[in-house]
């Protein structure tokens, strides 16, 4: 992935901060000076804090966890919804539901009815209902899609979370810091950077900006989920070759050493004849 470009990152207004007497002290350190009685970010230190947030939400991704993008401002909500979903990501962009990641139960729950209510749909269950009946349950389907739609592929805790804006969404903030959920964010100058375990100090209201430090966030994401299906479509090729791979052939057997063929046995010497008595030795 190539370092972003500080110029780049100046044309899209990324330095431009609060005023001044709105800002937060801890801010300090990603501040490069006061202009017109408004901060200035330093950007070279948003280009590296922003290129060490994608090389870790690239890992996250690589590893196979979902990151949830959280926007619910106005001038971010279309951005992150777009640039979330070319990621395969999900994201929260209307109202932040209570409970989102300390009850995610429930919130499983209230998708899991969205799936109930399509099935209905399609196995004419949904015909048998009452016109007011109809009207209510296309109604809760409406307010389900509406709310909680973009994390229906969701079924466990996100790996991280990633926040336009934490004054905004200081409920997610909080939800996530309860868990041990990392946190990464853009982070104005009014806002507290020791909230945020990766803080990319930006200006967090214009869209040009939130576009800019998406777009490259997003994009390591979407590296992170290449390398991921490149592994395992190997892995899954080696295995296929390993059972493809014809059974090493057992050696010959070494032929049978013939038994050498018997000595014959050894015929007995015929006795001699008994010597006869002759008659000289009788008279002897």
């Amino acid at each position: 992935m190539a370092n972003t470009d500080v110029k780049d990152l100046l044309d899209a207004g990324v330095h431009f901060g609060h005023l001044t007497r709105k800002w937060n002290p801890n801010m300090a350190p990603y501040i490069y000076m006061e202009r017109n009685g408004i901060h200035i970010i330093n950007l070279y230190k948003t280009a590296a804090k922003v290129d060490e947030a994608a090389e870790a939400m690239k890992k996250i991704a690589a590893s196979g966890r979902k990151i949830l993008f959280v926007a619910t401002k106005k001038q971010a909500k279309d951005i992150v919804a777009n640039k979330a979903a070319a990621a395969k990501m999900p994201y929260i962009t209307e109202r932040w539901p209570g409970g989102m990641l300390t009850n995610f139960v429930t919130i499983r729950k209230a998708v899991k009815k969205m799936a109930s209510i399509d099935r209905m749909k399609k196995d004419g269950t949904f015909e048998t209902l009452s016109k007011k009946e109809k009207l209510q349950v296309d109604r809760q389907r409406a307010k389900l899609e509406k709310n909680l739609g973009s994390i229906t592929d969701m079924t466990r805790l996100p790996g991280a979370l990633f926040v336009v804006d934490i004054k905004r969404e200081h409920i997610a903030i909080k939800e996530a810091q309860k868990l041990n959920i990392p946190i990464f964010a853009m982070v104005d100058t009014n806002s507290d950077p020791r909230d945020v375990d990766f803080v990319i100090p930006a200006n967090d209201d214009a869209s040009k900006s939130i576009d800019k430090i998406l777009g490259i966030v997003t994009e390591a994401v979407s590296e992170g989920l290449t390398t991921r299906h490149s592994e395992k479509d190997a892995a899954n090729k080696g295995q296929e070759d390993a059972k493809e791979a014809p059974a090493a052939e057992a050696p010959a057997e070494a032929p049978a050493v013939e038994a050498a063929p018997e000595a014959p046995a050894v015929e007995a010497a015929p006795e001699a004849p008994a010597a006869e008595s002759t008659d000289a030795a009788k008279d002897a």
